[in-house]
């Protein structure tokens, strides 16, 4: 076989198969036009604490940083209500529930010293975004999304020496695509939200024994992050 001849074949067996492609039967033909359709999602997630630490002596003389030095993968559930703008946009309303925790380790600059802080959270989100999604490929339509959720922590505060504020505000971004099966969309997606406000809890008239003021003074600002991957179905 020529030269000319192999590319001629493998020109038209690209041809043919890009056609192929194109020719595919479509799944759910009608399902994104719909005015408004509900849903549920499950996943997982991690949650992650960024500290500004003061690095400069306490009261006492003493220097604490902290990290959290490993990370424990929660669960999130959540339901999903979404609106059709135009062909490529949607409005959704997602609230969720994430449980999970996160470990903090204080370490004191001067010695070995360590101090352990478990907190549970039970994360009540309530996030408002918009939905791009790119042309329908067959049955695959891939996505990005940003928006915004207020989110409250509904776990129950112990005494707890270093402690985070119920509320924050998350930016959040995200990218997944829409799965189109013979009954219903299924829609990986992974995520990530950035906390906007100061989550530390400067106030802490509780706390029984005044050297555990060092911790929470050792700190100037605590931020909190959250990446989750969730499957939804739609």
């Amino acid at each position: 076989m020529s030269k000319r001849s192999l590319i001629f074949s493998l020109l038209l067996f690209f041809t043919l198969g890009v056609q192929a492609q194109r020719n595919k039967v479509q799944r759910l033909p009608y399902i994104d036009q719909r005015l408004l359709h509900f849903g549920f999602s499950i996943g997982t997630h991690v949650q992650d604490l960024r500290f500004v630490n003061r690095g400069e002596p306490g009261d006492n003389g003493e220097t604490w940083y902290a990290e959290i030095p490993s990370f424990s993968p929660g669960f999130n559930v959540g339901l999903v209500s979404d609106l059709y703008l135009c062909e490529y946009l949607n409005l959704r309303f997602c609230p969720t529930m994430y449980f999970g925790n996160k470990t903090i380790e204080m370490r004191k600059n001067t010695s070995d010293e360590r101090k352990i802080v478990d907190i549970k959270s039970n994360y009540l989100s309530l996030p408002i975004s918009i939905k791009y999604g790119a042309k329908r490929l067959n049955n695959y339509r891939p996505y990005i999304t940003a928006g915004i959720s207020p989110t409250l922590d509904l776990a129950k505060k112990k005494n707890d020496i270093l402690r985070l504020k119920p509320y924050d505000t998350y930016l959040e971004i995200g990218f997944g695509c829409d799965i189109y099966l013979p009954f219903f969309k299924l829609i990986p997606e992974l995520k990530f939200c950035f906390g906007l406000g100061n989550m530390l809890e400067k106030k802490r008239n509780d706390l029984q024994d005044p050297l555990d003021y060092k911790y929470t003074q050792s700190q100037k600002k605590i931020t909190s992050q959250i990446v989750v991957l969730s499957f939804y179905f739609e």
